[in-house]
Order: C-alpha cells, then sequence, then structure tokens
C-alpha cells in the first residue's frame, strides 16, 4: 500500500467531468469515461431495461427485423394521384399530416396553413374562412401519413388530388408513398397557402406529374438505394443535403424524359424546375426509407425503431414489436443556425416525416459523408463525423448499402435498438430544417436536435407488458 501512493496515480473517471479535471490540476493522471445513468435516471426506465437486456425473444426478433431491413430493395414504380394509390382519402375529405396523430386545435401554425391550403386546392372550399368552416363544422379529418405507408417533410400535407410516388420492395412487393418536392420559398410544406401556392400545386398535380409518369414508363423501375449510396459518397446525407442525389437522379431522368412523345414545352418546364430545386430528391430519399423500414415493421418482440416522426407539437416513435402504437413526448428544441433576423423566439417545434431518413441509418446518422451540411446546421466537420461515430452505441447493426468515406467507408449505424437508446442515454440525432411558428413565412433555419427520451421509455415499457403475458 506505501508502495501504491509513491507512485504516478492514473484514475479510471466515471461520471461528472469536473473530478477528472481536479486530479488533473493535483499533478495526476485522469481518464474521464462518457458515462450516463441509464435512460437518463427515468427510473422506470432502468427498470424495463433490466428485464428486456440479454432476452433471448427480443435478441432473435431484433436479427429478423434487421434482416428484413436490409434485404428491402426500394424503387420507384410509378406515379400516382393520392386518391388513386390511397383510396380511403378518395372516399371522405380525409387529409393526410405528417408526425403522429394530433388534433386540429393542437397543431402548430404551419401544419394548420399548409391543411387550410390542400382544402383550397381540392376546391372543397374558395376562401380561407370557408375551409376553416369546414374544419370546425367536422367535414374534414385527419391522420397520419404513416397510417397509409406515406411520408411528407416539414408541415408535409397529402389530400387526394396531389401527385404521388410509389416506391415499391421488390422483395415482398409493398408499397409506400410520398408527395413531390414543391421547391423552396412559399410553399405549402411551411404552411403557405396563397393564389400563388395553390397554382404550383396545380402545375405539379398535372403538368409536372404527367412528365414523371411518362418518364417512368420509358425508362422502367429506377432502384433508390444505388443513388442515395453514391451520393453518400459526393457530399450528400439525403436529408437536409439532396445535390447529388438529385443530379444522380437527373441522369437517370433526363434520357427517358426526353423520349416521350411530351411536347417540348411541357418537357422544359420540368427540367427547369428540377434542376433548380436541389431537394428534388428529399422526398424519393424518403419514401426508400419508409420502404426499407416498412418492411422491418410487424415482428413480435423487436425493439427496433421503425418510425421516427415531429408534427411540430409532439415527437413521435414506433417499434417493430409494438406495431402500429405510437409513443410521444413533446418535441426538443433545435439546436441550430437562423437566418439573418430570426431566433429561436420564431420558430415551430421540430416539424416533419423527414426523420425517417435518420430512422434508417443516413441524415444525421451520415452526417460524417457531408461536411459541409455543418455550414447549413451548424458545428464543425469534426463534429458532424462525431455524430456518425455515436449512433453506432444505439444501433443494433449496420447498413452495408451505405458507406461513409470520412470513415473509412464504413457503413452507416442502422436498426435503432431502443433498449441500447436507454442504456447509453444517447438520444437518435435528427439534422432538420426550422420552420417558422407563423404559417406561410417558411424556413427560417436548420440544425440538429434529438429524439426525446421518453418516448423511448414508454415504447419499451408497453413491449415489456406484452412479452411478460
Amino acid at each position: 500500500m506505501n508502495a501504491l501512493f509513491t507512485q504516478q496515480l492514473t484514475v479510471l473517471n466515471a461520471g461528472l467531468q469536473s473530478f477528472a479535471d481536479n486530479i488533473t490540476r493535483a499533478g495526476g493522471d485522469a481518464v474521464a469515461l462518457s458515462w450516463q445513468p441509464p435512460a437518463g435516471g427515468d427510473r422506470e426506465g432502468g427498470r424495463v431495461l433490466a428485464s428486456l437486456l440479454n432476452h433471448p425473444q427480443i435478441e432473435a426478433a431484433n436479427e429478423q427485423a434487421m434482416a428484413q431491413y436490409l434485404a428491402a430493395q426500394p424503387m420507384l414504380v410509378d406515379v400516382m394521384r393520392a386518391g388513386e394509390a390511397i383510396p380511403a382519402l378518395d372516399k371522405h375529405k380525409r387529409i393526410l399530416h405528417a408526425g403522429p396523430p394530433i388534433a386540429w386545435n393542437d397543431m402548430c401554425g404551419p401544419v394548420q396553413g399548409a391543411i387550410l391550403g390542400a382544402i383550397l386546392y381540392e376546391q372543397w372550399a374558395d376562401t380561407l374562412e370557408q375551409a376553416q368552416a369546414l374544419i370546425e363544422q367536422g367535414e374534414v379529418s385527419f391522420e397520419p401519413c404513416h397510417h397509409y405507408d406515406a411520408v411528407a417533410p416539414m408541415a408535409g400535407i397529402i389530400s387526394r388530388s396531389m401527385p404521388l410516388w410509389v416506391v415499391e420492395n421488390t422483395e415482398n412487393s409493398q408499397r409506400v408513398f410520398s408527395n413531390f418536392n414543391e421547391g423552396l420559398g412559399k410553399v405549402l410544406r411551411f404552411g403557405a397557402n396563397g393564389d400563388g401556392v395553390i397554382e404550383h400545386l396545380q402545375w405539379m398535380g398535372t403538368e409536372l406529374a404527367e412528365a414523371m409518369k411518362a418518364m417512368l414508363a420509358e425508362s422502367g423501375p429506377i432502384e433508390l438505394k444505388p443513388i442515395m449510396a453514391q451520393a453518400l459518397h459526393m457530399g450528400d446525407e439525403v436529408h437536409n443535403r439532396n445535390i447529388a442525389a438529385t443530379g444522380l437522379l437527373m441522369k437517370q431522368l433526363l434520357p427517358a424524359l426526353l423520349s416521350t412523345a411530351l411536347p417540348v414545352e411541357q418537357i422544359q418546364r420540368a427540367i427547369r424546375f428540377i434542376t433548380a430545386n436541389d431537394h428534388f430528391f428529399l422526398n424519393l430519399s424518403m419514401a426508400a426509407c419508409k420502404s426499407m423500414l416498412k418492411a422491418a415493421e410487424g415482428v413480435p418482440g423487436s425493439t427496433m425503431v421503425t418510425v421516427m416522426a415531429r408534427n411540430g407539437v409532439n415527437f413521435g416513435i414506433r417499434l417493430s414489436g409494438t406495431g402500429d402504437t405510437w409513443f410521444q413526448a413533446p418535441a426538443n428544441p433545435v439546436d441550430g443556425l437562423f437566418f439573418p433576423g430570426y431566433g429561436v423566439d420564431d420558430a415551430a417545434a421540430d416539424l416533419g416525416d423527414s426523420a425517417i431518413t435518420e430512422t434508417a441509418g443516413v441524415g444525421g446518422f451520415a452526417m460524417a459523408s457531408s461536411p459541409a451540411i455543418v455550414k447549413f446546421v451548424g458545428g464543425t466537420p469534426a463534429d458532424a463525423t462525431q455524430n456518425s461515430r455515436s449512433m453506432q452505441r444505439v444501433t443494433i447493426g449496420s447498413n452495408p448499402a451505405f458507406t461513409l468515406p470520412a470513415l473509412n467507408f464504413a457503413p452507416t449505424a442502422a436498426g435503432i435498438d431502443a433498449r441500447k437508446v436507454l442504456d447509453s442515454s444517447v438520444l437518435p440525432i435528427i439534422n432538420t430544417g426550422i420552420a417558422h411558428k407563423q404559417a406561410g413565412v417558411g424556413q427560417i433555419g436548420a440544425g440538429i436536435t434529438t429524439a426525446p427520451m421518453s418516448c423511448f421509455v414508454d415504447a419499451l415499457s408497453a413491449l415489456a407488458r406484452q412479452i411478460s403475458r
């Protein structure tokens, strides 16, 4: 013992960094471990976690869900009117919105503005006042896009006359849907609903949709995973940055589009719109990710997260093993960069279905491939790389289809395991746009946010009850 205290001490410190700092100042060496109590210190979460760790049924279920996710092959196969693709939209005045379920009176400004715009677009009303009256009379119903295997970004809305991308998983013939990306500026997905917005939607639903459908008839189905994989090697993370992916899509689009019998002027307008919209591929990226994750749904006992989505008020998740049940909590704030003239007080809470990209292992999970994204969302290239590394702590495995050059072509972390989120107290990272809280103002910034811990605690508690029956 006396000899021990005459030697240079090296201390392993688990807990507060300040303890290690004090040892260093006193002349010792300290190695600080990044450790937090499980479930962020939530007692119920810790108890549930203990009952589910190393559980044979869960391990087998997660292996199955992960294998089904990895095997999925999403292909762009068609363009359809929403009411045709989702017949429930033709039967009633029903509008689909991004995020988990929410009542009209609880919705944020951009979602309400987008819904009012969709009512005008559908010609169910002639004015915003009439549209509001329809809602108050109970004539219009609302459901999440995810309830119909669809996704939409930001205050994304799908109504019966809108065109949808149709993406099919060739492994099991399951189909998912996404709306078209409108571009930037005054657009419906930020709650804008003026005459120009409606006219643009009408052009997309007729002329652009016709061009895209004719293009696919010429080209045949388009594989989406290879486009995403190559884009990751070209500086995209296929959520907030889709410049490379849109360009790669254009390489396949243009020859087929030019081979159609459509009028030259119509083709030119379509090309001008797509080439001016760096986010054109985003909605296809989301649909591809939804397709891969849908393949993993419904595996009894699986703790794999298959949906993360936000409605501007709440954040919601679903697990493979708990089916269609949502687990919600207030959305966490977004830490990011604001456009000049805007700040935190102007922002809506986190918003949109686009977190399906992170759920599938890209977006924020693949930030190491997109160092330029930090100019948009904040931080440094080193932060982007660290974000990708940290997500390895909360996933079942990785996706060899998507590799990151900055990490020596390591595959992206994929298959969020709700147990690992609780065990590590590391929350899934999402890079996201920031919408103004008032309808129609538009995007006012971008940044980084995380999923709320309580969603994962509630989801695992529900799964534990199922398993114990």
